[in-house]
């Protein structure tokens, strides 16, 4: 598929616009760049505030300029540089990408100014599902196909689908703390297996008309109405999901674990590596300290680009890894404190126990981080990338979810697939010393083996033959037979046609 010869000589041009935040944008470059490499001209189209840290941290211009037709563009956010975007301010964030850049994308696209000499128009669309709404409606005005590009789980787009039955059950909003460990009935193929705590977090309001809950469960069911549904899993992992999803959208690629089926792909072309894909700046120091720790004696901790804690959260957990007696790379951002004077004035003895037996950074190459022999467990908030690169270098985790998808995730990785311990709702400084000294000695031979197992289903699945390596060809195939239909293709008021 990759020397799929382009038919009279115009590749199709892909719009790839994600939603601007890094758990987003890491999966979309690894699309961009699995699609460039199939010889498809891809349009990579980011907000101001994401495509500045990108080129600022990461090395992603001078690594596509090497794939012909490739093209970085830019889009206003409609905010200043200053806000947040993030927190008690997403709503904002989110509104204003569906009025100031939704309007901003139709025009950029209908001018044909997202394209190039060789092919001037948008062929086909892959959009974020966080972003159906809007971007649904300019490619049905404009007559473009658009494919949906869901970065979380399967399980959690099939819970967040089932958000309406959820409401029309009654089961929405959760009553109260009392009803936390009751199972829920109302979403098929997850009865007997998913607590209300495990629902995305997004439900937990007590209203069922906040605004939050209305638009994910809207934008859920809009995903699946475009011409496919993109997902970075793989069948072997989500299955009994996926074929629930399929119901409502028959035409779906699961492609993943999408940094292990690039670096395949890319290692075919004898290219060493990927591109770097972080809008934050990266300590690989860390990588120097973990070369110096015994196999497998390290416990990763990160929770991610998006969560923070407050100060007990903090202590509690830092407490747990230094009475632990474990080895500990931990991941600080500089923006990691709900407020700044939490990372001030920590007790010495957790410094002290941080210089014996800790390593600090503020962003680490994960990847790399996890593949290390000296690696032996993740302290993960359950971020689908996270899981992913969790999955693949057959790490066994314990869960911490905080956000979204990752209350899901975190119940699937622990009770579905048993390659991790699910920590949700708690910050208490006993448990995490014990779920830590569970996963690295007590409960590690079980974990271990499951999590190897699950570690093989995965690269299998991006191996020639495999589903994620079929199903991707499919995708490329149905992007190329887009391409040779002008008729579907015509752009509204500029009179341009492909």
């Amino acid at each position: 598929m990759e020397n799929k010869q382009v038919p009279h000589g115009r590749p199709p041009r892909v719009l790839l616009f994600p939603f601007p935040e890094q758990g987003h944008v890491k999966p979309f470059l690894n699309l961009a760049e699995l699609l460039s490499l199939a010889g498809v001209h891809v349009t990579f189209l980011s907000t101001h505030f994401i495509h500045d840290r990108l080129l600022l941290h990461s090395n992603v211009q001078s690594h596509f300029e090497t794939y012909t037709g490739f093209i970085f563009k830019a889009i206003s956010d409609g905010l200043p540089d200053n806000h947040p975007r993030l927190g008690e301010k997403s709503f904002e964030f989110f509104k204003s990408l569906h009025v100031v850049t939704g309007k901003l994308l139709k025009d950029m696209v209908a001018s044909g100014e997202l394209g190039s000499d060789l092919r001037p128009s948008v062929t086909c669309i892959i959009a974020d599902g966080a972003l159906a709404e809007f971007t649904n409606n300019i490619a049905t005005e404009l007559k473009i196909p658009i494919i949906f590009f869901q970065v979380v789980s399967a399980c959690s787009v099939w819970a967040s689908f089932s958000i309406p039955n959820l409401i029309e059950n009654g089961e929405l909003p959760i009553r109260g703390k009392e009803d936390m460990n009751k199972l829920v009935s109302g979403i098929p193929g997850m009865e007997g297996i998913l607590r209300f705590r495990d629902l995305p977090s997004f439900c937990r309001v007590s209203d069922v008309r906040n605004p939050i809950l209305q638009v994910v469960a809207r934008v859920t069911r809009q995903c699946t109405q475009g011409q496919g549904l993109i997902l970075n899993t793989f069948e072997e992992l989500e299955e009994p999901v996926l074929s629930h999803l399929r119901t409502h959208c028959p035409n779906m690629y699961p492609i993943g674990p999408m940094h292990t089926h690039l670096k395949l792909k890319l290692a075919k072309k004898e290219v060493s590596s990927p591109s770097s894909n972080s809008i934050f700046e990266t300590d690989k120091n860390c990588i120097t300290w973990l070369d110096s720790q015994p196999l497998k004696s390290v416990i990763y901790v990160s929770i991610g680009s998006v969560a923070v804690m407050t100060r007990d959260e903090l202590v509690e957990f830092w407490y747990g890894l230094v009475n632990s007696k474990k080895r500990f790379l931990w991941v600080i951002r500089p923006d990691f404190y709900k407020e700044v004077e939490d990372g001030k004035n920590v007790p010495e003895e957790l410094l002290e126990g941080t210089k014996k037996r800790g390593y600090v950074v503020g962003w680490s190459p994960q990847e790399e981080v996890l593949e290390h022999p000296a690696v032996g467990g993740f302290l993960t908030q359950n971020g689908w990338n996270s899981t992913m690169e969790s999955v693949v270098a057959g790490v066994p985790m314990i869960c911490w979810p905080r956000l979204a998808d990752q209350q899901v995730n975190s119940l699937y990785v622990s009770e579905v697939w048993k390659i991790g311990l699910d920590m949700k709702d708690v910050s208490d400084r006993k448990v995490v010393e014990k779920m830590v000294n569970d996963v690295m000695v007590e409960r590690r031979e079980e974990l271990v083996i499951a999590a190897d197992e699950t570690r093989k289903l995965a690269i299998k699945s991006v191996s020639e033959g495999g589903t994620s390596y079929c199903n991707f060809d499919r995708l490329i195939e149905d992007i190329y037979k887009m391409n040779e239909k002008p008729s579907m293709h015509v752009v509204g008021d500029h009179g341009m046609a492909n």
